[in-house]
């Protein structure tokens, strides 16, 4: 039974996870967390860490992890990445044939259109699923661990978008900086 719902599931945020994988993981948090908890915050948290981490999409990395951490076994991690890729390869076998010759159709246009703003919503729920208290502690229980934190967000965030550092570099660097201020 187990398997079977966790197909459903990332078969489910696989077909409706428009914007990619960073899109993906605020549905992924409601299902595995919220929903069925299979997942602590706190292992979501360290899943969506190690995808990150990862080479491949986000959001297969963390099927597979998810997948493996709710059944203990390797055909947890088989099965939900199965399904979280199934529905887009199914779409775009179904989609490319008629997407050159109709693409510039109002009505492809206009659901184009429509879809754009959605993907935008989706990664800013992603961006916020992020930024809760297992990532940044909370100011009534440990203010120290709160602000550095803070500052560490901060420095990543102006470094990445202002100067331009390598995000890889920044990714090694704010984990030392972890290291050494905690």
């Amino acid at each position: 039974m187990l398997y079977f719902q966790l197909f459903y599931t990332f078969f489910k945020i696989g077909l409706f996870g428009f914007g990619g994988g960073y899109a993906m993981l605020s549905m992924i948090q409601g299902e595995v967390v919220t929903r069925y908890g299979w997942l602590s915050p706190q292992e979501f948290t360290d899943i969506v860490a190690i995808s990150q981490m990862t080479p491949g999409p986000i959001g297969i990395n963390s099927a597979t992890y998810v997948g493996f951490t709710a059944t203990g076994s390797v055909w947890g991690s088989v099965i939900a990445t199965f399904a979280v890729v199934l529905p887009s390869f199914i779409l775009m076998l179904a989609i490319s044939k008629f997407f050159l010759k109709y693409q510039k159709h109002p009505a492809v246009e206009a659901v184009f259109s429509g879809l754009r703003p959605a993907v935008v919503g989706l990664l800013a729920s992603a961006a916020l699923v992020l930024m809760n208290t297992e990532n940044f502690s909370s100011p009534k229980e440990d203010m120290y661990s709160f602000i550095i934190s803070c500052i560490i967000f901060l420095v990543a965030f102006v470094g990445t978008r202002k100067y331009k550092v390598n995000p890889i570099l920044m990714i090694v660097a704010c984990g030392i900086a972890g290291l050494i201020l905690y």
